[in-house]
């Protein structure tokens, strides 16, 4: 769920759950509007966490003779830039690796987001993009 949709569906429940409290309170039941309101608390607290992450991901992409990795955790966002040059993509030693590119100093691990099975595929593209922009096909 993208933050917008998880937004509506919370402004939906709230308004159920008071909807419901309320009609308690004026049937003669003053606990239920309380506890509705502490359940909700809790509900946008555990919402309020799983926002902050619902968009993490990494983008890599080439800008002309340059490779950048850019991963978004939270509100951190980090970006590296690698010259294709003298970048390195290591391969996979086993099946749950994440891919390894580094040059020039730096190194950074993508693969977090991508299935298993998917990784060693994206790693070969990864590689072949790399030496084609690089002259080292």
């Amino acid at each position: 769920m993208s933050p917008k949709q998880l937004a509506a569906s919370f402004a939906l429940l709230v308004g159920v759950s008071l909807t419901i409290g309320l009609f308690f309170l004026l049937n003669g039941v003053p606990l239920v509007l309380p506890f509705a309101s502490l359940e909700l608390l809790a509900l946008g607290v555990a919402f309020m966490v799983y926002a902050r992450h619902a968009l993490d991901g990494e983008r890599i992409w080439m800008d002309g003779p340059v490779l950048i990795v850019e991963s978004e955790r939270g509100s951190q966002v980090v970006r590296k830039e690698f010259h294709t040059a003298w970048v390195r993509i290591e391969p996979l030693v086993h099946a749950d690796a994440l891919i390894e590119i580094s040059g020039q100093g730096q190194r950074v691990q993508v693969g977090k987001y991508v299935r298993h099975d998917v990784r060693r595929s994206l790693a070969h593209d990864l590689r072949r993009a790399v030496a084609h922009v690089g002259g080292r096909s």
